[in-house]
């Protein structure tokens, strides 16, 4: 599989599944043996956690819409800088649902072997969403 094929095969996993919520589209883009990175540890989750991640965001944010900004491919590596936009309608971290918008900034770092991806991870700008949403406020003389 080519470069592009790969940062492809991300882009319709987004528009196909995570924009749309259809998760009985996610095999054709998720390896059996699927792990997703956080706090810079492997959890294995396979397809069935794949999902439940995509429906739990979908929960928080039902009408969220994945933007992608750029990618970028070298090996079994696509790096895609994104930009999530969604109401928070959904429970978030123990935060009550606020009815608000919020625009996160992140990139998502997969691995793609044998046409899957069997890897994920990244980084989201999570600070800007909180502040969004009230659950974080400014404090010092900036603030009032």
């Amino acid at each position: 599989m080519s470069s592009q094929e790969k940062k492809l095969l991300v882009r319709r996993y987004i528009e196909e599944v995570v924009n749309t919520g259809n998760v009985d589209a996610i095999a054709d883009f998720i390896s059996r043996d699927y792990v997703e990175v956080r706090n810079n540890t492997k959890h294995a989750i396979g397809i069935e956690g794949a999902k439940e991640h995509v429906l739990g965001v979908r929960r928080t944010y039902p009408d969220l819409h994945v933007t992608i900004e750029q990618q970028i491919a070298e090996g079994d590596w696509v790096v895609t800088r994104i930009t999530a936009r969604g109401t928070h309608r959904g429970e978030w971290l123990r935060m009550k649902p606020t009815g608000k918008t919020v625009e996160i900034t992140g990139v998502n770092i997969d691995r793609v072997v044998n046409d899957r991806i069997v890897e994920h991870g990244g980084a989201a700008n999570l600070l800007e969403a909180f502040l969004e949403i009230g659950a974080v406020k400014p404090v010092g003389p900036e603030a009032e």
